[in-house]
C-alpha cells in the first residue's frame, strides 16, 4: 500500500482529513503517530468545521515545517524557505481543486445546520464529498516537495 492509500484508508476509517494526510506521512518526518492525530484533530473540516483552509492542506503545511524548519526564532532565512514551499504546494493545490478553502471545495454539499458536529460517515458521504481526491492530492504534493531526494 502506498501512502496516499494509507491516507485513503485513514479517512475511510474515521479520521478526519487533516489527520488522514498526516497520519501517512508523520513517520518521515520524525512524528509520532498518536501525536499526529492529536495535533490535527481540529483541524478537519477546514479548521474545526469552519470550513475554512482545507484540513488536508493544512497538513501538508505543517509536514513541510517538520521538513524545513530549523526551530530557531532568528533563522528567517529558513522562515522564507518555508513559506515559500507552503506557497507553492499551495499553488499546485489550487492548480488541480481551483481552491484551498474548505467551504467551496465542498460547495452546495455544505449542511445546512453549521455546528461542531461532525458529518455522518457512510458511502454516500464518501461518494458525493471531494474529500479524498482532496486527501490523495495533498500526497502527491508531499511526495513532490517533501520526499524526494535533495
Amino acid at each position: 500500500m502506498n501512502r496516499q492509500d494509507k491516507a485513503e484508508e485513514l479517512f475511510k476509517s474515521g479520521y478526519n482529513c487533516a489527520q488522514s494526510t498526516i497520519g501517512a506521512y508523520c513517520d518521515l518526518f520524525g512524528l509520532d503517530f498518536e501525536t499526529a492525530m492529536k495535533i490535527t484533530e481540529g483541524l478537519g473540516g477546514g479548521m474545526g468545521r469552519l470550513r475554512l483552509t482545507c484540513g488536508a492542506v493544512t497538513s501538508m503545511f505543517i509536514l513541510a515545517g517538520m521538513k524545513k524548519s530549523k526551530a530557531q526564532a532568528a533563522d528567517l532565512e529558513t522562515r522564507a524557505e518555508v513559506y515559500g514551499m507552503v506557497q507553492a504546494m499551495a499553488k499546485d493545490f489550487k492548480e488541480l481543486y481551483g481552491t484551498v478553502m474548505c467551504g467551496e471545495l465542498l460547495g452546495d454539499m455544505l449542511p445546512s445546520d453549521g455546528g461542531s458536529v461532525p458529518t455522518k460517515r457512510d458511502d454516500e458521504f464518501y461518494s458525493k464529498r471531494p474529500c479524498v481526491k482532496c486527501i490523495r492530492g495533498c500526497g502527491a504534493i508531499i511526495e513532490k516537495y517533501l520526499c524526494r531526494k535533495a
